[in-house]
C-alpha cells in the first residue's frame, strides 16, 4: 500500500490506515478464513487480531493460503494481535505472544497491543469468575506488563508495542517508564463518540491512534438514538458522493489521522469497506460529521467497572 495511506511508528516501520478487523463471535472459522482472503485479495494489507477473539488459527489458516498462492509474501502484511487480560502478569507476557505467534503462522508481530489495562486474576478462563459470578481481577501493574512487552521486542517477537483502550493518566504512566514508547493507542471512535481529547493528547505524544467500533454497532438495538450508518447527514452525504454511508464514515476517520479497521465477514462489505481513497470530504461535511459526535460509548466492559484500573472513570 502506497505510504501516503500509511502512518508511521516509533520502530519505522508504517501501519496502513485501514485495517480489516477479525472479530467475529457468531461465526465460524470458515467464514473468517473466507473474509481474510477476500480482504486481503481486495487491497487489505493491515489484519487486526486478539487472542480472545479466539479465531487466530483461522485468520492464520487464510495468511497461509494466500502466501502458498503468491497472492502476498509475510512482509506485505501488518499483522496486530493484543494481549488478553488474564496474562498481564510480566512471566506470562511471552507465551501470550508466542501462542497468537503460533495460532497465526507467523515468527513475529507487526504491533501487539495490551488489550486493556485492567488485569484479570490469572489462569484457566478467559472471564475468571467466582461461584456468585464476579469476575476476578488481578492487581498486577499495566507498567510491569509494559516491561515485559518491551522485552518481547527485544527478542524479534514483535516490531512495535502499544495499548488499547487506555486513558491519558495511564498512557502518562507508560510513558514514564517506558523504555520503548507506545506505537498506538487502539480506542473506541466513532460519529457518536468523537473521543477527540484523547486522540489529540495521543498524537501530541507521538502516538497513533486506532478507531475501532468505526462504524458504531449496526444491528444494536439497545442504542438509544439513530444508527451512524443511518443518520440523514451521514445519507446524504453519501448520495451527493455516490458513495455508501460506510465508506463516508470511515473516510471522515482517515481524515483525521486515525486509523479504521471495520469488521465483517460479508464479502461485499468487506470490499466496500475498503474504497475509501478515491474521495475526500469538504471542511463543511466533515464539521456536520462532527456535530453527531453524543459522547455515547458503545464497550464499557462492565464486568470490570470496579476495577482499578478501569480506564473509563476520567474524561479522557
Amino acid at each position: 500500500m502506497a505510504e501516503k495511506f500509511c502512518i508511521k511508528l516509533q520502530s519505522g516501520n508504517v501501519m496502513p490506515v485501514i485495517g480489516l478487523g477479525t472479530y467475529a463471535p457468531k461465526q465460524g472459522e470458515d467464514e473468517v478464513i473466507s473474509a481474510v482472503k477476500v480482504g486481503v485479495r481486495a487491497g487489505y494489507r493491515h489484519l487486526d487480531c486478539a487472542a480472545i477473539y479466539r479465531n487466530e488459527r483461522a485468520v492464520g489458516h487464510a495468511i497461509k493460503e494466500l502466501i502458498i498462492e503468491d497472492t502476498i509474501k509475510r512482509e506485505d502484511l501488518f499483522v496486530t494481535s493484543k494481549l488478553w487480560n488474564t496474562c498481564h502478569r510480566p512471566d506470562l507476557v511471552r507465551s501470550s505472544l508466542k501462542k497468537s505467534l503460533y495460532d497465526l503462522g507467523l515468527t513475529y508481530l507487526d504491533l501487539y497491543l495490551i488489550h486493556w489495562p485492567m488485569g484479570l486474576q490469572e489462569g484457566g478462563e478467559f472471564l475468571p469468575k467466582d461461584e456468585d459470578g464476579t469476575v476476578l481481577f488481578s492487581d498486577v501493574d499495566f507498567v510491569e506488563t509494559w516491561k515485559a512487552l518491551e522485552d518481547c521486542v527485544d527478542e524479534g517477537l514483535v516490531r512495535d508495542i502499544g495499548l488499547s483502550n487506555f486513558n491519558s493518566q495511564q498512557i502518562s504512566q507508560i510513558l514514564d517508564i517506558a523504555r520503548i514508547r507506545p506505537s498506538n493507542n487502539q480506542i473506541e471512535i466513532h460519529l457518536h463518540l468523537a473521543n477527540s481529547k484523547l486522540i489529540q493528547f495521543c498524537q501530541e505524544n507521538s502516538i497513533s491512534v486506532t478507531a475501532y467500533s468505526p462504524l458504531g454497532s449496526p444491528g444494536n438495538k439497545a442504542v438509544p438514538f439513530s444508527q451512524s450508518l443511518q443518520e440523514a447527514v451521514v445519507l446524504d452525504i453519501a448520495q451527493k458522493k455516490g458513495k455508501t454511508p460506510a465508506q463516508v464514515i470511515l473516510r471522515f476517520l482517515l481524515q483525521k489521522n486515525v486509523c479504521v479497521i471495520p469488521k465483517s465477514v460479508t464479502p461485499a462489505r468487506v470490499i466496500e469497506n475498503f474504497q475509501i481513497f478515491d474521495f475526500e470530504l469538504d471542511s463543511d461535511e466533515v464539521k456536520q460529521l462532527e456535530n453527531l459526535n453524543k459522547n455515547h460509548r458503545l464497550n464499557l466492559e462492565t464486568h470490570s467497572m470496579k476495577h482499578k484500573y478501569y480506564p473509563f472513570n476520567i474524561e479522557y
